[in-house]
């Protein structure tokens, strides 16, 4: 059965969250035009403590939306030439979120948010289909081997935060295999 994320999905520490995410079907509806694909690599970014956090050094104009409440997308740019798409998780006021690094063909999250049509006006908007851009549960099931674990990418100014595993990845991506299976039969 397919399902809407519901907010509550990500209401709880980004690193939970990012790990969920491998899996899940990111959409995006631009008029008659939706694209989907499955989201195969994350990032966790986990508060004010975290030296690769937007939200280290305190809240800003750019950052504010992580301080808000779990379930907004969170879109910035960067190098003047790329979008980054990231879902706010945990509690209101505690600034953390995950950037959406690979979604199905697209590996990479410039070309995700290129490909999907994502920019800044989805910056603070909820991840609901109103907005045009949400996350469902299609039923893939992944299994803990699928998943490697690493040190995020392009963050060396962070320090010891640098090496966190907060980097999560589907290894041979092969959604038929982890469909859950369900059978069709009717009772006898």
């Amino acid at each position: 059965m397919i399902h809407v994320l519901p907010l509550s999905f990500f209401d709880r520490p980004a690193l939970t969250v990012a790990r969920d995410l491998l899996g899940k079907a990111l959409i995006r509806q631009v008029g008659k035009k939706m694209i989907c694909g499955v989201i195969t690599e994350t990032e966790a970014y986990d508060g004010p403590q975290d030296k690769a956090c937007h939200a280290y050094r305190g809240k800003t104009n750019r950052n504010a939306v992580m301080f808000g409440p779990a379930g907004q997308w969170y879109v910035y740019f960067v190098y003047g030439m790329h979008w980054m798409l990231n879902i706010v998780t945990g509690s209101k006021d505690y600034p953390a979120a995950v950037l959406i690094r690979g979604v199905g063909e697209w590996d990479g999250p410039a070309k995700l948010t290129k490909a999907l049509m994502i920019d800044g006006r989805l910056n603070g908007k909820t991840a609901v289909k109103k907005s045009g851009l949400w996350m469902e549960d299609r039923g893939v099931q992944i299994p803990a081997k699928a998943v490697r674990q690493t040190p995020r990418i392009g963050v060396a100014y962070a320090e010891e935060w640098a090496r966190k595993p907060y980097r999560f990845l589907l290894e041979g991506y092969n959604a038929d295999q982890w469909v859950s299976s369900r059978s069709s039969s009717s009772p006898a």
